[in-house]
C-alpha cells in the first residue's frame, strides 16, 4: 500500500509503538506539525544516517502538544505507527517548507516469535552484567522493538533492524548481536574485578607441587 506523508528525516531510528518526544523548533518543522494537529494526520520520519536518506523510515502520530512557546517553538510527544519504504523524496514540496514524499507501508508480520524466549535468556545475562532491570517477557508483543534501542545497536544496526519485515528475523538479529557483545562484557567485568582487587590483602589459596 502506497500513501503520501510529509517527512522529518532525522539522525536516529524509531520503531512502531515506540513513543518520541520530539522539540520542535525549525520553521518547517514548526509548519508540518501545526499542520499535522489541524488536519489530525501522520507524518514520516526516514532515518538520515552517514548524511543519506538510506529509505527506510517509520509512520508517525502525535499524541499529545505538550507545550508551545510563545516564538512558536512546541514540545511534542509522538508514537512510531509502522514501517515505510520510501518511494521518492522532494525536498521541499510545492508551496511548502518541508519535504515529504510518496511511501509503501510494509506489513511486518506476526508480532511474536519462537525465539522469544532465547532472546529473553540472553537479555538476562546482559542485564545483570549492565545492572539494568529488565521490564518486558518472553510474551512481550514486538519484543524485538521494544529493547532494540537497549542492547548497545549502532545505528546502523538499529536502521538494519528496521528493514526486517518479520518478529523472527529481527529477534535472531538480536541474538547474533547480543552473543557478540556478551564475551565483551564478561571480560571487562573480570577486568574491573581484577582493577578493584589491586592493592587490596588477597587471600591465596595453597598450591600444591
Amino acid at each position: 500500500m502506497e500513501k503520501t506523508l510529509s517527512l522529518f528525516p532525522l539522525n536516529l531510528v524509531v520503531y512502531p509503538g515506540e513513543d518520541l518526544n520530539l522539540h520542535i523548533f525549525e520553521p518547517r518543522y514548526r509548519q508540518l506539525i501545526n499542520e499535522c494537529l489541524e488536519e489530525e494526520r501522520t507524518f514520516g520520519i526516514p532515518a538520515f544516517i552517514n548524511n543519506k536518506l538510506p529509505g527506510h523510515g517509520t509512520e508517525m502520530h502525535v499524541t499529545t502538544l505538550h507545550k508551545r512557546y510563545p516564538d512558536g517553538r512546541m514540545d511534542i510527544k509522538s508514537k512510531g505507527l509502522g514501517v515505510f519504504r520510501l518511494v521518492n523524496f522532494e525536498n521541499p514540496l510545492p508551496g511548502k517548507l518541508y519535504a515529504g514524499g510518496d511511501v509503501e507501508l510494509i506489513k511486518t508480520g506476526d508480532s511474536f516469535s519462537a525465539h522469544s524466549t532465547a532472546l529473553m535468556e540472553r537479555l538476562e545475562r546482559l542485564y545483570k552484567l549492565l545492572q539494568i532491570e529488565k521490564d518486558y517477557t518472553a510474551t512481550t508483543e514486538n519484543l524485538s522493538y521494544k529493547v532494540a534501542h537497549r542492547v548497545g545497536l549502532s545505528v546502523e544496526q538499529e536502521y538494519e533492524l528496521l528493514t526486517l519485515e518479520t518478529e523472527a528475523e529481527r529477534q535472531l538479529f538480536l541474538i547474533q548481536h547480543i552473543n557478540n557483545v556478551l564475551p565483551v562484557m564478561v571480560d571487562m567485568e573480570r577486568t574491573k574485578q581484577r582493577i578493584s582487587m589491586n592493592g587490596h590483602f588477597k587471600n591465596l589459596d595453597p598450591l600444591n607441587f
